[in-house]
This record gives structure tokens, C-alpha cells and sequence, in this order.
């Protein structure tokens, strides 16, 4: 059964894309245009009644939310492509701990600074220049505690590339649109991690098949 993922070119969507590629599972994708308010279509409602993306269709059977989704098809296909839970019970608790991370410390500010720089306009309202300074502020505090733990490990749970790292990729890549990367490139080693879950085959063929949104 392949896997349909509605919202394949928008951070989050992608989020599942990139698990669906490193776990080897065949998926095809249904357009949702955020910026034109296709997600509070009726229809669409049907299926995500909070109206965001993405929502996967898998047979009979509608998961949303992201990391929800990334989490059911690492357990369910455990033992295809890349394993991106961990071995042992420890290294599982590991890897849900910085998942959390990344959902209630990191994204919440490098969220705010893509909304407000790079998508306020084709949204209709005003860039709101302190919630962009505080969100920077805020993210680079988060990253200093993650140079802490990359001093330590090349990857957040360890030493293996787990979902942990994979829920980073899309929302940081916006980094470099926004002029801001230098909040990774200036802490040594969430650059390195960063230059090596970037360049991961599983994102690069995303980013080949579904580009970012046109924001000209």
C-alpha cells in the first residue's frame, strides 16, 4: 500500500518525507497550498479538523501530526532502512527526549522567525520585529545547550542518526533563506551535526521532488 501525504512542500510535510526516504517506504503526495488557504477547505477539514498539515493516508487507516507520523512508521517498519529509534530501551528514551526537545524548545522560536520573516507577507499580516528579535534570542539559548551536547555525541541521542536529528531538518534549512544560519555556523558543533544531517540523501532527494514554497 503506498503511503499518500497531503502538503509535501511545506517544513512540516517534509518532516515525514524525509522518515518515509530513510525507512525505504514507497509514498506519493496531494498539493495543500497553505498560503492560499487550502487547509481550511471543507474537505480537507474532513481529514485534519485543526486544519494543518501534513496528514498521512495509509489504506484504511489517517495519522496527523508530524511527529506522530514519524514515530508510527519508525516502529512499524523497525527492522526496513534506517533504523531511527535505537537498539536498546535506553537509547529509544534517549532519542524521545530530544524529539521532545526539538517540538517544545526548538520549535517554537525558529517557527516564530520563518512565519514572521519569511512567510508574514504572503499571509497578510505584519512582521512583528520584536517576536523576530526574542525568537532569535531564544533559539540561539536553545543551541548553546545543544553545542553542549554535540560536544559530547555527533548526534542528539548518540552516536546514531535517530528521528531526533531527522525533526531538526526542515525548519532549520529555512535558516539560510531568512540570512540567519550564522546561529548554526558559529557554534562548532551543531555545525558539524548540521552539515551532516543536511546532507543526508533522504533530504536532498525532498528537496529535489518538493522545493520550498515561492515566496517572491
Amino acid at each position: 500500500m503506498v503511503v499518500k501525504v497531503y502538503g509535501p512542500a511545506f517544513a512540516c510535510p517534509k518532516r515525514v518525507l524525509i522518515c518515509l526516504v530513510e525507512k525505504e517506504i514507497e509514498f506519493e503526495t496531494v498539493p495543500v497550498d497553505i498560503i492560499k488557504g487550502e487547509h481550511k477547505d471543507p474537505e480537507y477539514l474532513k481529514l485534519q479538523p485543526f486544519g494543518v498539515v501534513p496528514v498521512i493516508q495509509d489504506g484504511d487507516y489517517t495519522l496527523y501530526e508530524s511527529r506522530a507520523i514519524i514515530r508510527y512508521y519508525a516502529e512499524k517498519y523497525k527492522s526496513q532502512g534506517t533504523d531511527l529509534l535505537g537498539k536498546t530501551i535506553e537509547e529509544r528514551g534517549t532519542v524521545e527526549q530530544w524529539l521532545e526537545v526539538e517540538a517544545q524548545n526548538y520549535h517554537p522560536p525558529i517557527y516564530n522567525l520563518v512565519l514572521h520573516v519569511l512567510f508574514s507577507d504572503k499571509m497578510g499580516f505584519p512582521a512583528d520585529a520584536k517576536v523576530i528579535e526574542e525568537s532569535e534570542k531564544n533559539l540561539g539559548k536553545v543551541l548553546d545547550i545543544y553545542e553542549e551536547r554535540l560536544s559530547k555525541s555527533k548526534y542528539l541521542a548518540g552516536d546514531f542518526f535517530s528521528l531526533a536529528d531527522l525533526s531538526h531538518i526542515p525548519f532549520t534549512n529555512y535558516l539560510g533563506a531568512m540570512g540567519k544560519m550564522y546561529l548554526i555556523k558559529e557554534r562548532e558543533h551543531v555545525s558539524a551535526w548540521w552539515d551532516d544531517i543536511s546532507s543526508r540523501p533522504s533530504w536532498k532527494k525532498v528537496l529535489e521532488l518538493y522545493p520550498a514554497p515561492i515566496l517572491e
